[in-house]
């Protein structure tokens, strides 16, 4: 298991459940996290899981694991760790992710931390998931897509499944997490996978 951290982004797309069981199971699992939130993101954590300020996002995602195994970067700091080349990292997340956000990264404009460290995880060959939230799609946003596909980036819409007849939200939120964390090489078993008999 790589001991290099996750650089985990949240920015203002809809879609704060996603970010923040996303974070909770990678420090379930242990994993060094490297995380940005964006202003838009703090925005979206408050109106969407009523999670103000990063208090709040270290209560939800668990004080004690928090203290452990997260490293908070301000979005603002483009001269901080993510930023450069030379810190290693085992990939990028970027969750969710906003079609603003998309929009820079695919044109290199490095604003914020958050760009600048997407861009970094391009050039180094390192894993990138843009898990975007919207609907519909212009053209746009898919022509960004696929410009970052091509770039070497993973596309992951939050788009969940229902092989696995979900009955509550939160069940939906965990198939989409759990794809991530598959394209991360992170252990989990939050959603039975297609072939496997059901759990009881």
């Amino acid at each position: 298991m790589s001991t290099d951290p996750i650089v985990l982004a949240m920015t203002g797309a809809s879609g704060a459940p996603y970010g923040i069981r996303l974070l909770q199971q990678l420090l379930t699992a242990q994993r060094p996290v490297s995380l940005i939130v964006s202003s838009h993101g703090f925005r979206l954590l408050r109106t969407e899981s009523d999670v103000g300020d990063v208090a709040g996002l270290r209560a939800a995602a668990g004080s004690g694991a928090w203290d452990s195994f997260v490293t908070l970067f301000d979005d603002a700091d483009r001269g901080a760790g993510p930023a450069s080349g030379s810190a290693k990292s085992a990939g990028m997340v970027v969750c969710p992710c906003s079609m603003g956000t998309l929009a820079s990264i695919a044109a290199g404009t490095s604003r914020s931390l958050v760009e600048r460290a997407a861009d970094v995880t391009l050039k180094e060959r390192r894993k990138l998931i843009l898990v975007t939230r919207e609907t519909p799609l212009s053209a746009i946003h898919l022509e960004n897509m696929l410009r970052l596909t091509r770039a070497g980036a993973v596309v992951l819409p939050a788009a969940p499944g229902f092989y696995h007849r979900p009955t509550e939200i939160a069940q939906l939120v965990d198939f989409v997490v759990a794809r991530i964390l598959d394209q991360l090489g992170v252990q989990q078993s939050l959603v039975p996978r297609w072939g496997d008999p059901p759990t009881e």
